[in-house]
């Protein structure tokens, strides 16, 4: 759990000096609860435990569900910048970033496969991390493509709301 908090401070840190923003980073991070429940959901349809192996799956799966909200705010604030509505980026961040989102969710979930079904020697080990994986995989990509979107509307509304009254507290005009 420690490496969790760990890597998720990492991200924000990170990402804050991508973004020159403490906000945008939120919204990021936002996806990776998706990405655990999804996970949960799976290993208990399946009725596997919570072991090492699933831990580092978590991991994994946090990594690519942060990556897959990078790839929507960034093209989003990218068409900010080019001239769009903030509604507009938004939209053709979502219909421009669906494809690659949804083929690497594909490939990894495919590629993930062989392993959940526990083929080959110590599967029985590894399976409850292809399960977590694959679970948290969909759930991320299917809520991500819709509930980034909306807190990205929120947190930028927040940020022009709570901008001008940082700059009048801490003296800057």
């Amino acid at each position: 759990s420690g490496a969790m908090v760990a890597g998720v401070g990492l991200i924000f840190a990170v990402l804050v000096l991508l973004f020159h923003s403490f906000f945008k980073p939120i919204t990021i991070l936002t996806a990776l609860p998706l990405s655990l429940s999804g996970a949960f959901v799976a290993l208990l349809i399946a009725g596997d435990e919570l072991g090492l192996s699933v831990l580092i799956g978590l991991l994994m799966l946090m990594g690519l569900a942060a990556k897959n909200s990078i790839l929507l705010v960034e093209f989003a604030i990218e068409a900010e910048r080019a001239g769009a509505s903030r509604h507009d980026a938004i939209l053709r961040a979502c219909r421009e970033r669906a494809r690659p989102i949804v083929m690497t969710t594909v490939a990894m979930a495919a590629g993930m496969l062989p392993t959940a079904l526990a083929f080959g020697a110590g599967g029985q080990f590894r399976a409850p991390m292809a399960i977590a994986v694959i679970g948290g995989l969909i759930s991320s990509t299917l809520l991500s493509l819709v509930l980034v979107p909306v807190v990205y509307e929120l947190v930028d509304d927040f940020e022009v709301w709570i901008k001008p009254r940082l700059a009048r507290l801490i003296g800057v005009t």
